[in-house]
């Protein structure tokens, strides 16, 4: 499938990532292999299974052969995810033939959606837990010892791990996800996350506070907030109440030098208030994540989206007007349930009309147990949905790369992440408007450092220029 890729919280190339900890408490001698697949809420629940663990003294290991317990966390939103998994657990088999005593389970949203017929049909499983059952990871490990599978998949109002340090993992000790919700009220009609992840809840506010004060105290210097619908975020104790956009406020005071992202806002819910938190802090980045899905107001309507192309376009205008420059990523669905060429043709001029900077575009696939596949035809055939993706992508494109072209002769402040994929004497790093920076190595300057960069070049996907 072709994909456009923006940033870390989507980032293709950490699907299937083994994660790495030392034990925090006494080692019980066992080894745990841990893999994530989907989007980063999969890696940030990742980490918060590998503390869990880790307090019972169980090591990580990047080979899963060498493990005692392997899991799998996964995505359930495409159905070439769960494909994914499903191979990837045949791999597994062969190290459990090896050694029968390896505990394997599977994690996450899929986990929850096929609850126990993972433990049917892949009879190697062991463990199947669902987003909200992870406290209980221990409890399921010894039944497994004591010679039983174990399932609990149970769904929470309440849980939102707050009171859970996350083990930072593979990490740069720079870049950072900070959970701040969990769950999704929004039943659009294609997704399966709010039976896999529940109703919406919120954490404490001065629990997101504090944990973003103590990654900036150990060095980290940009925090992605997450949540299925960051704007619908809302926290109240006995005297006060918390929206998403004091939250901002919030975590922005933190430090100036900390830079705040977030993912992913709906149109439904973006306000002005937000919009105009962003553009009173510098360290607030301008860059939102609006997914349209579709740019014809009928085909939204069959999509539950609850907005119409008009009420998108205002969200954009505002946006535009309140944070000029702010740059813009989004979702594309092709072929969605009775979608026709001129609705198609919708989507292409909405595309003209933003201008995206990104993109995360994908042909329908319907998702067992949806309000989609319960109602409509997926009577788009293959050939047309793929392409009108591919028009969908060649626009896309076409619009990323005008879009860097206009930061060319501009100076950039970039966090230096690391070192390029492709070389050792170039640094890379994002721009405030999430733009990947390649510039040649200053000695001066190393990792988790901002420097002015003159941007003098671009590829298709990047920016090329070096230090003032």
């Amino acid at each position: 499938m072709d994909l456009l890729i923006p940033d870390k919280v989507h980032d293709e190339s950490r699907q299937g990532e083994a994660l790495v900890l030392n034990p925090i408490g006494k080692n019980n001698g066992r080894k745990l292999y841990i893999e994530s697949y989907g989007c980063a809420m999969n890696f940030s629940d990742s980490e918060i299974v590998a503390s869990i663990l880790a307090e019972k003294g169980f090591e990580t290991t990047q080979d899963f052969n060498n493990a005692d317990v392997v899991f799998i966390n996964t995505c359930s939103i495409r159905e070439n995810a769960e494909q994914r998994v499903r191979n990837r657990l045949k791999e597994f088999a062969g190290a459990k033939f090896k050694n029968p005593g390896m505990v394997v389970g599977v994690l996450g949203c899929m986990a929850e959606r096929l609850k126990s017929k993972f433990l049917e049909e892949e009879k190697l499983v062991d463990v199947v837990v669902g987003p909200d059952a992870y406290r209980d990871l221990p409890n399921l490990i010894d039944q497994v010892d004591d010679g039983q599978r174990a399932v609990n998949v149970l769904l929470s109002r309440e849980e939102t791990y707050a009171d859970i340090s996350p083990v930072r993992l593979n990490s740069n000790g720079i870049n950072a996800f900070v959970s701040i919700m969990r769950g999704c009220d929004n039943m659009c009609s294609f997704c399966v996350v709010p039976f896999t992840r529940g109703r919406e809840r919120s954490r404490d506010a001065y629990s997101i506070v504090a944990e973003c004060t103590d990654l900036f105290n150990r060095g980290y210097r940009e925090v992605t907030l997450l949540g299925q619908n960051v704007d619908s975020y809302k926290w109240s104790n006995d005297t006060e109440q918390v929206n998403f956009a004091n939250l901002l406020e919030m975590v922005a005071l933190v430090n100036p030098e900390l830079r705040v992202r977030f993912s992913t806002s709906h149109p439904k819910d973006i306000t002005d208030e937000v919009l105009h938190t962003i553009a009173r802090y510098d360290n607030i980045c301008n860059y939102i994540h609006l997914p349209i899905q579709s740019g014809n107001s009928r085909v939204l309507e069959l999509m539950n989206r609850t907005y119409d192309r008009e009420w998108y376009m205002n969200r954009i205008d505002a946006i535009r007007n309140i944070i000029p420059g702010c740059a813009i990523s989004t979702d594309i669905i092709t072929g969605f349930c009775t979608e026709t060429e001129e609705e198609h043709q919708e989507t292409l001029s909405m595309m003209d009309y933003v201008h995206y900077d990104f993109a995360y575009m994908f042909m329908y696939s319907e998702r067992p147990g949806t309000l989609a596949a319960k109602r409509y035809a997926d009577d788009i055939p293959d050939e047309v949905k793929r392409r009108r993706l591919k028009e969908v992508v060649a626009k896309q494109q076409a619009h990323s790369y005008i879009r860097l072209q206009q930061h060319i002769g501009k100076t950039e402040k970039v966090l230096i992440e690391g070192f390029s994929k492709k070389s050792d004497n170039d640094y890379c790093g994002r721009s405030d408007k999430n733009a990947m920076v390649v510039f040649p190595v200053d000695e001066r300057f190393k990792p988790g450092q901002y420097v002015n960069v003159l941007v003098e070049r671009s590829t298709t996907a990047t920016l090329l220029g070096r230090i003032i």
